[in-house]
């Protein structure tokens, strides 16, 4: 059986039974607080329980790293959102140990990308349109300067209010012990 069938499935009787209503919450973060974090799977249930928060409490945001790459790149557009829009009143960055993203070798990538069918002439035109993808692809090599550069695009932002504390943190995925980088507040590590 394939897994969207057994997702399906699944979500068919977890409909049928209103399990459901125990998650019920609004669209506003109870704590008005907003994460952005990396979307490794050791955090989907880890990272929650390690700060105390639960369905309803905060937004949050995942991507590889936990990066903000671009001032105008979807990221920054859902954080401007559960500000201006959803009533957060923080940004929390949770970078995490042993990530992905560090010392991600981008020859490497482009490698498995090109054995899955991405022909060479794909890659060009990328490239020729203005897309260095050697840059785009890279990782980072410290996790604490990656989430201190992505809190500093935030509280850079132009269209970021000024008054919104914009915090660092860096988790260990093996104990969900946090680490502060940044202390929005104004105090720095």
């Amino acid at each position: 059986m394939k897994l969207l069938t057994n997702i399906l499935e699944f979500n068919q009787q977890f409909v049928e039974e209103k399990a459901y209503e125990q998650y019920r919450t609004t669209k506003f973060p109870d704590k008005k607080l907003v994460i952005l974090t990396c979307m490794d799977t050791r955090l989907v249930e880890l990272l929650p329980k390690s700060m105390n928060v639960k369905n309803g409490d905060i937004k949050i945001v995942k991507n590889a790293g936990a990066l903000v790459s671009h001032p105008f790149g979807s990221i920054m557009r859902s954080l401007l959102v559960a500000v201006y829009e959803l009533q957060a009143d923080e940004v929390l960055v949770v970078g995490h140990h042993d990530c992905g993203m560090s010392a991600l070798d981008s020859h490497s990538l482009l490698d498995k990308i090109k054995s899955r069918g991405v022909t060479e002439d794909t890659l060009n035109t990328v490239n020729y349109s203005g897309i260095d993808l050697h840059d785009w692809l890279k990782g980072f090599n410290s996790v604490q300067e990656s989430v201190a550069h992505s809190v500093d695009m935030i509280k850079q932002h132009p269209l970021m209010d000024k008054k919104i504390p914009v915090h660092g943190l860096v988790i260990s995925p093996e104990t969900g012990k946090l680490d502060l980088v940044v202390d929005g507040y104004g105090n720095e590590e």
